[in-house]
């Protein structure tokens, strides 16, 4: 496969402009983070949404429309929503469901789809079978690609059951959550084991977390895979040297898929590998 994604996570919920002035809050600043990152060389914007005053992670329907729109009436660039809803607190799992399951309603191109649990950090990132299923089920119904983000092996098994059962369509599409704290560490031999335990014929993506974005993206293009950088996983360009933008991390994921000898894909292109439609 010469094509590579590479996808840009422009703010995620926990990078603040204290750790990094450049983090994006406002859906204006989010937007227009997503379309430098298209120039520079991405074919998808990962997307989080923040408070527009405090910064502090949100799930307002809202802003996710916001961006979506912005993004949209700009570039041809693909947009992944996260549906992760690590803020939001609700009465029942009913609720809860539905509320993060929100930005399916919005057919973006891409939801990401948590399909596993594990201690996040400082607490717990839960994702029950329920929520899995819904969610996949959600997704298929409304057309939306999900992106099935894994922190460890359990989670493919878990994501190849949905698999199996229908629910998510060809050609799956996984991302590799590597060096999370408390999710499987990032080092070549564990990222080299978590590809050979996903399905023939899917997709995948890698992404490293802070000093392991570099090391995981350079694997993840040798073992033919796609990437994702950006300020949701890592704010400096190098040792002790802030980023200056997200742009700058996909020009630097540009150079290492170049330098590799394969290409970044297009919006156009990477629809087609990941058999999305055009809008």
């Amino acid at each position: 496969m010469d094509k590579v994604i590479i996808t840009a996570a422009v703010t995620g919920s926990r990078p603040t402009k204290e750790m990094n002035p450049a983090v994006p809050y406002t859906p204006a600043e989010i937007a227009d983070a997503a379309v430098e990152c298209w120039q520079a060389g991405a074919s998808v914007a990962h997307i989080h949404v923040r408070d527009p005053q405090t910064g502090a992670p949100s799930s307002e329907i809202n802003l996710f429309r916001e961006v979506l729109d912005r993004i949209r009436s700009r570039c041809d660039m693909l947009v992944n929503l996260t549906t992760s809803g690590l803020n939001i607190s609700a009465a029942s799992e009913d609720e809860l469901i539905d509320r993060r399951l929100e930005p399916v309603n919005l057919r973006p191109d891409i939801c990401s789809l948590d399909i596993g649990s594990l201690n996040f950090q400082d607490r717990p990132f839960v994702n029950s079978p329920r929520f899995g299923e819904t969610a996949a089920r959600r997704m298929r119904d409304h057309g939306v690609k999900p992106e099935i983000e894994v922190f460890d092996v359990g989670h493919i098994d878990q994501a190849r059951h949905w698999i199996e059962n229908g629910l998510i369509a060809d050609p799956p599409y996984f991302q590799l959550c590597m060096g999370v704290r408390w999710g499987i560490p990032a080092s070549p031999e564990n990222l080299i084991f978590m590809q050979r335990k996903l399905p023939a014929g899917c997709h995948w993506s890698v992404l490293g977390v802070g000093r392991h974005q570099l090391s995981m993206i350079t694997m993840g293009v040798l073992l033919g895979g796609h990437v994702r950088v950006g300020f949701e996983d890592n704010l400096f360009r190098r040792r002790g040297e802030l980023a200056k933008s997200n742009a700058e991390m996909v020009e630097m994921a540009v150079d290492v898929v170049q330098t590799l000898q394969r290409e970044p894909a297009t919006p156009k292109e990477a629809r087609a590998l990941l058999g999305i439609p055009p809008l």
